[in-house]
């Protein structure tokens, strides 16, 4: 375990070693935080390009990661304490310069499993609410006790620095949905809230943790939603708990098409959720800044970084070469491997991805979609092979080589249906931009659009930080490069209202 934990000293010490990077106060916590925090969801040790993601965040002056005991079914906790005990072991990082948070609240995979097996064994975890179908939700102190024990061991920590109940606002759709009065249920999740704060404050007192909060999708949107969640009762029982709480954290979601947190007035005196947590010193992490939704659709704001849209022949051309590197493979190369042969068809099976691109490349509707097919289904599918086929290439040139060549042309591929799907956004793209340069001189200034989106929000009063998911090591600089450019921090709600 890594003892200590973040503290104002360090922290302090930061902006004199990374100028000119910009740094702003994490609340009333006295720690100093980078304007952009590390966002985990989606990241895992097996892929190395997101642990050599983390480790540049880390070393070069982004100091808050933002985790969860639910991403990637706890590895993404995982990784972070590798990244973490690798930096701290060889100088590179001190515990007390860097920021851990991690959340509560969710049941899928190892966890829902468990769940499941207590059920049936008649120890069902207190208070559970079902969501879906391989998905419950729970804050009860009993579960949040167990789910803080291995979320330190994950991290290899002593203490946390911030925890937060995530998404406790399930509760609300489940009575929702149940057909239980408003009021009632209301009453009911302030119970669960206030009961899990005070068990909050044992972790604390305990050192396992510093700070709590709340992450909460619903506390940027109108009073009268069903799954609203209150800031100002949430505020007002910590204090009645105590006035020394540690009840210092909020995050939610807001980006340039969602500005609910700026603009909409759902808290007492007509504030905005943003000017409320301003005036009570709670540090605001806005999570999505660069995944908007509009509608029904999932909008990436940044810059395709595509090159020129191909013609439609070059891109099935590109598909036929994808598709004979697969039947090379295996035609000449699987039959020789030493391995099964049932996992020989199932090697086969997660290779053959052109037949698929063949029918279906002009179907994927947004650049958007597209991204997320070749992120979230073709690239797992296809690294996954790789990293089994890695040691039977040890003394097999001709499958080293083709292992190569496959890279290529399937990177070669990708690209080519991705310039397809970007030339089809470059104008809205443009439009945005041409927005944003409209509502604020600032946000005119250059940039791409995800440092213009990530700019927006930094240099908004009340933010403390933008987090922002790294994955590859092009989108840690690209949000270096931004961090290093200094605006002021100031009451933009004027900009936000000509925006929208």
């Amino acid at each position: 375990m890594i003892p200590g934990y973040a503290t104002p000293e360090a922290t302090a010490a930061l902006p004199g070693r990374h100028a000119p990077m910009v740094y702003g106060f994490f609340g009333k916590t006295g720690l100093l935080t980078s304007q952009a925090g590390f966002g985990c969801y989606r990241i895992t040790p097996e892929v190395a390009r997101h642990r050599q993601s983390l480790r540049l965040a880390l070393v070069s002056g982004i100091n808050l990661i933002d985790t969860s005991t639910n991403y990637a079914d706890g590895d993404s906790e995982s990784l972070v304490g590798s990244v973490l005990t690798e930096l701290i072991e060889a100088g590179e990082l001190k515990r007390e310069e860097v920021v851990v948070v991690s959340k509560v609240g969710y049941l899928q995979g190892k966890n829902y499993a468990r769940s499941q097996a207590r059920s049936s064994a008649n120890q069902p975890y207190p208070e559970l609410v079902t969501v879906s179908e391989g998905l419950e939700h729970c804050i009860h102190p009993e579960f949040i006790a167990s789910q803080l024990t291995e979320s330190l061991n994950r991290l290899g920590l002593g203490t946390i620095d911030a925890y937060l109940l995530h998404n406790p606002e399930y509760y609300l759709g489940w009575a929702h949905q149940s057909g239980m009065e408003p009021d009632e249920a209301r009453r009911e999740y302030h119970r669960r809230i206030r009961q899990a704060f005070v068990h909050l404050e044992l972790e604390v007192a305990q050192g396992r943790i510093r700070w709590y909060g709340v992450s909460s999708n619903t506390f940027p949107v109108a009073r009268a939603d069903s799954e609203f969640t209150a800031l100002s009762a949430l505020w007002e029982m910590a204090e009645d708990i105590h006035t020394g709480h540690h009840f210092r954290i909020i995050q939610f979601p807001m980006n340039l098409l969602e500005t609910g947190a700026v603009l909409v007035a759902n808290q007492p005196d007509s504030k905005t959720v943003l000017e409320f947590a301003f005036d009570h010193f709670l540090a605001v992490m806005i999570n999505r800044p660069l995944n908007a939704f509009s509608g029904n659709a999932l909008v990436r704001l940044a810059d395709p970084g595509e090159p020129e849209r191909l013609a439609d022949h070059l891109i099935t051309a590109r598909i036929g070469a994808v598709g004979g590197s697969e039947a090379r493979f295996w035609r000449h190369i699987l039959p020789d491997l030493e391995i099964p042969d049932g996992l020989k068809v199932r090697l086969k099976e997660q290779l053959c991805i052109a037949d698929t691109l063949k029918h279906y490349w002009r179907n994927f509707s947004s650049y958007e979609r597209w991204r997320q097919t070749r992120d979230g289904h073709f690239n797992p599918r296809i690294e996954g092979v790789m990293a089994f086929l890695q040691p039977h290439a040890a003394g097999n040139p001709e499958l080293l080589k083709w292992m190569s060549a496959h890279e290529t042309v399937l990177s070669q591929v990708f690209e080519a249906i991705g310039s397809f799907y970007a030339d089809m956004a470059k104008g809205s793209i443009t439009a945005l931009k041409r927005a944003l340069s409209n509502a604020d001189s600032d946000w005119a200034e250059s940039g791409t659009l995800s440092q213009k989106a990530v700019r927006a929000l930094r240099t908004t009063q009340g933010i403390s930080v933008v987090l922002v998911g790294m994955r590859h090591p092009d989108y840690v600089a690209d949000v270096l490069e931004e961090l290093r450019r200094y605006f002021p921090v100031t009451d933009r709600k004027k900009s936000w209202q000509d925006l929208r």
